[in-house]
Order: C-alpha cells, then structure tokens, then sequence
C-alpha cells in the first residue's frame, strides 16, 4: 500500500501570528526581530520581495528594507497559538509528528478507503484557519521529503497533491536548494561542478555521491529520487530530557548550587541543539538531607537556548529553595519538546549571541563536551538520567 504523508505549515508563522490582532500589518513588510544588534527571526513575503531573509542581520534586513516594520516578536503568543494548531490536529489525524512550532507530519494512509485523502486534509486546513485565522500550507504525497518540497512549493496558502506517479516529474526540474538539509557547503560543492537541479543530481551514481561527501551522499541521493521510508514519529514520544547530581556531602553552600544548576542547564541545552529538540516545561527538583523531595515547574516559550534556560531554572529553584536546609540533590528536567532548532530564539538573541552558541556547539562536537563551556558551571558534571 503506498503512504499517504502531508507535510502541513502555517506560512510565515510569526508574522501571521502578529496580524491576528494587527490589521495594519497586513500587506506591507513585517520582520520580526529584535534591537539594532539582532537578527531577523521572521518575515512577510512582502519583505523577502526586497531579498529580506530569516536569520539575516537586521541593519542588513533595513538596509534591503527600510519601510519595514520591526516587531519584538511574542514568543509565548506564539507558543500558545502553535499549541492550538496542534490540539486541532490531534483531534482528527491519526498519527502526528510535530516537526516544529509551525509545521506538522500526518500519516494519512489508509484514510482514503473512507474518505478523499486530499478533500480530507484540505477541510483539516480549513478547520485549522477557521479556529485560529492562521493561513496554512499543505503538500499531500508519498513520504515526508517529497511532501516538504511540495509545501514549500505551494506557499503561501497552497495545497498540492503528488501523486506516486509524479514524484520524479515533480522533483526534477527544481534547484537542489530545495532539498530539505541540504546545507551550503554541500550546495557550493555540487554547484562547483554544475550540479543545480534535482534531475541532474538524481542522474548521478550514488556511488561518486558518497565519495563527494560521505555517508550523506546516500540519503541525500534517495531525497532527490523520492526516495524516504522515515516514519511520521507521534512528537510526544520523546517525553524529556533530564539530568540530576546526587552531592558526595549535603551542601548549603547557594554559590556551588548555582555553579551545578549552569553547568547541568548547559549540558542538557547542548543535548537539545543537537537533537533538535525545543522545549516548553522546566521542571526543578532538590532533594533536602532529611530525603524530603520537592518540585516546581514553568511553561516557558519553545527554547533550546542556555540563557533563558538557566534564567528560568535558576528563578524556580530560588523559589523552591526555601528551607535553608542542606541539600543532597538537585535535578532539572526539560519536557514538551517539539522539533526545532534554536533560530526560533533569534529575535530574543543579538547576533553575537546566536553566533558565539553556533560557535561553542561547533567546538564541542568536535573536541568533546567538556573542552568549553560556560565560566559558572564550567568543570562540573553531573549524571544523566533520563
């Protein structure tokens, strides 16, 4: 039986999240960032008509732009709006894999011996505008990477169906920038030596593929011919990541514990970005000599950045802190992921910022967790429980 899999994204989630209650923001350009130091978390079609661009300095944004209007950006509006989105799609869709604060995988297959697989995920897009006013995009075909292409190919507010048929007609005659993962220095490589459409790419020998660039080649040669037997993967089946340290003596000593709480923040933030994951709940839990246990939690906005993870850990734990007694354990869990990386959090950060965390990740995978980190918890380590 061929999968029936739709890729299913809100167009230009920030900004349409913005013009809910805005209706003067509606057809100019929007960006969505923050302070002259920051970068460009989101923006209209509007502004990317001037070549505006997501994660894009926004002097350079301005400069490209200068009739643009600027907005912060609300993570927690967005964050509530994107939970939403999902309870809607929960309700009717059998398996749904939440890839990311807009966009949704859903297994449809076997639906069409019941209803019109097309029909059926258009009147879910339908409900989904209805209840939220959110404009969605969707592509209806036979596995993630075509049906990801497809979206991108409908926006804003299209709808597509490839059929199994069509997949390589389809794929063909696109730029290979199309293909999701396809990082730059893979696209410079391939350019080099006139690679720029999916046919020529799929024309070649996976063979000289992976020589090119590895084991990468394989998979990146199955994408282009269609090929993707990944799984849509219900979001919730990763439930949290967590750590905990057990003290060899019971300290009351507040300096140490905060030194603990940012080195433990800091290796469960580094797990987030290199699985992708975000999260939505920091749960804080100190264990006290006696053995008496306590714990208390925040909803935060999707984020996988140290800062406002330490930020917020730090803040419960001075709450839950409160009997002055010594303590033999802390532990810090993070639940609610959803799929993303850590661009969401660009018009919360400078641009410095975002690079000096792309640049310590860079080092870590390299060297090794331990070889830097942050002063405050650098040196600790805790025990990873999950």
């Amino acid at each position: 039986m061929e999968r029936a899999i739709v890729h299913m994204d809100t167009d230009t989630f920030f900004v349409s999240c913005e013009r809910l209650g805005n209706s003067s923001l509606h057809n100019i350009p929007v960006i969505i960032g923050g302070g002259d130091r920051g970068v460009v978390a989101s923006c209209s079609y509007e502004a990317r008509f001037f070549g505006v661009r997501s994660a894009m300095p926004l002097k350079m944004a301005l400069h490209l732009c200068p009739e643009a209007k600027v907005i912060k950006g609300d993570m927690e509006k967005y964050s509530r709006l994107s939970r939403t989105v999902t309870e809607i799609i929960e309700e009717k869709a059998p398996v749904v894999e939440k890839a990311s604060i807009d966009e949704h995988y859903l297994d449809i297959t076997g639906m069409d011996k019941f209803f019109g697989a097309y029909q059926w995920t258009q009147e879910l897009m339908q409900s989904v505008t209805r209840h939220t006013g959110l404009p969605v995009s969707f592509a209806l075909s036979v596995n993630k990477t075509v049906a990801k292409i497809g979206t991108g190919e409908s926006k804003p507010a299209g709808r597509i169906e490839i059929a199994p048929n069509s997949v390589r007609p389809f794929l063909n005659p696109l730029s290979i920038k199309k293909i999701p993962m396809l990082g730059d220095a893979t696209f410079q490589l391939l350019s080099r030596i006139g690679v720029r459409q999916i046919h020529t790419l799929a024309e070649m020998p996976v063979e000289v593929l992976q020589q090119m660039i590895g084991k990468n080649g394989i998979d990146l040669w199955k994408k282009v011919n269609g090929i993707d037997f990944s799984q849509v993967e219900p979001y919730t089946e990763r439930k949290s990541v967590s750590t905990e340290h057990t003290f060899d003596q019971d300290t009351i000593d507040l300096h140490m514990l905060h030194a603990f709480i940012s080195g433990m923040v800091e290796k469960l933030a580094y797990q987030l970005r290199c699985e992708q994951w975000l999260v939505s709940t920091v749960v804080v839990k100190i264990r006290y000599a006696n053995f008496d246990t306590e714990t208390k939690q925040a909803k935060i906005a999707y984020t996988s950045a140290d800062n406002i993870l330490t930020k917020t850990v730090r803040e419960l734990f001075d709450r839950l802190y409160s009997r002055r007694m010594r303590i033999r354990l802390i532990g810090i869990r993070f639940t609610g992921l959803v799929r993303g990386s850590l661009q969401i959090n660009l018009f919360e950060d400078t641009q410095e910022l975002a690079a000096l965390y792309q640049a310590m990740d860079r080092i870590k995978n390299r060297f090794g967790y331990d070889k830097v980190g942050r002063a405050a918890g650098f040196n600790f380590t805790a025990k990873q429980a999950k």
